[in-house]
């Protein structure tokens, strides 16, 4: 399904939107994006909620392909999805121009 502007993947930004959708996946999200990868444990140190609430927003990111996971017996790190990263960045810019495009229709 295509959005208002065709190079855009509808259900692909709907799942970058949704995982990007509550704060704490935000922080997250700004946390991994300046370092190069990190721990678990990193990300619940820098966070003020419960290991089971990091592991929740940690899979819902993940599950939207914003995040990676890399199993490193005990720990896991995590990163940035790169490629995703930039598609999300993409759509993201390509749904908000498309809309600077056309005159408001609730203008008074």
């Amino acid at each position: 399904m295509n959005c208002c502007n065709k190079e855009i993947d509808s259900d692909q930004l709907a799942r970058f939107a949704k995982a990007m959708g509550h704060p704490t996946r935000i922080e997250i999200l700004c946390f991994l994006a300046s370092l190069d990868s990190c721990y678990f444990g990193d990300i619940h140190n820098e966070l003020t909620i419960a290991k089971a609430t990091v592991s929740q927003h940690l899979k819902e990111l993940k599950e939207a392909g914003l995040i990676q996971g890399e199993i490193e017996t005990p720990k896991v790190k995590y990163c940035i999805n790169k490629e995703n990263w930039e598609k999300a960045h993409e759509f993201f810019n390509l749904f908000f121009e498309a809309k600077k495009e056309k005159p408001a229709c609730c203008a008074s």
